[in-house]
């Protein structure tokens, strides 16, 4: 695979909440068109990077450049670069899937025709078409995921951000959003994500970085990982540590 240039550079990025350091001194560099997943246990830091680098939280030290712009100092010219799916959705319970997308479209500069094709033709994808005057509050997980992921991708974003992209979907949806992401990198979008699905990770990701405590524990490319002749789960495992099988005396 052919790279383009650093899309996504990170240097010293660290974030503190009081006497808690919850990101520290992170440098990465994530090339233009790569799938990069960014993987850790829950409460490692992955979910603060992401809303450091998307600008929802501003870092304590250090900076991060995303197409050549400081997340410091211009914030809001990377909000109109970047698609993000967040943790926690972000979705209206009195709005319709349909009514998100519309009002997503003009935020960033898209006519109303031209935010109804593109919204029609997501949405079809997803298979969200057939529901899309279905209210959020009355939505499955799933399809308000499938609702946030479509409002991340309708203005066409440089870089994507997704948090925990693969949780409490179905396979066939699972699917679908893999070889959607496939083909937008084939055409130079850098997608940073985040997940705990290792199997999915290992099968679609470019390189990986690994954040436990707060800090990057370790870095490469997947290529580098099946040469090593180890798994992602091997290796995820090295660093994450994990209770021992109990002996439960009462059971069987």
């Amino acid at each position: 695979m052919t790279y383009y240039g650093v899309m996504i550079e990170i240097t010293g990025l660290t974030r503190r909440f009081g006497d808690f350091v919850a990101v520290h001194d992170l440098n990465v560099h994530v090339p233009k068109g790569v799938i990069f997943g960014f993987l850790g246990p829950n409460g490692s830091g992955k979910s603060t990077t992401v809303k450091m680098l998307t600008g929802i939280l501003k870092p304590t030290a250090g900076d991060a450049s995303i197409d050549g712009l400081s997340i410091r100092k211009s914030p809001l010219e990377i909000k109109r670069k970047i698609g993000v799916l967040p943790e926690d959705l972000a979705l209206f319970d009195s709005l319709t899937i349909w009514e998100h997308l519309q009002m997503a479209g003009p935020i960033y500069g898209l006519s109303r025709n031209e935010t109804e094709s593109r919204a029609e033709q997501l949405l079809s994808y997803l298979d969200l078409w057939s529901d899309r005057h279905t209210y959020v509050e009355q939505s499955s997980f799933g399809m308000r995921k499938k609702c946030a992921l479509a409002m991340a991708l309708l203005h066409n974003p440089k870089v994507l951000f997704l948090d925990e992209p693969f949780e409490g979907i179905d396979p066939v949806a699972s699917r679908s959003i893999k070889d959607l992401l496939i083909h937008m990198s084939g055409k130079g979008i850098t997608i940073f994500l985040t997940s705990h699905i290792l199997e999915v990770v290992e099968r679609l990701v470019h390189s990986f970085a690994l954040i436990v405590h707060g800090e990057i524990v370790c870095s490469q490319t997947v290529e580098e990982t099946i040469e090593s002749g180890r798994t992602l789960e091997d290796i995820y495992f090295q660093y994450v540590t994990r209770r021992p099988v109990e002996e439960f005396e009462w059971l069987g």
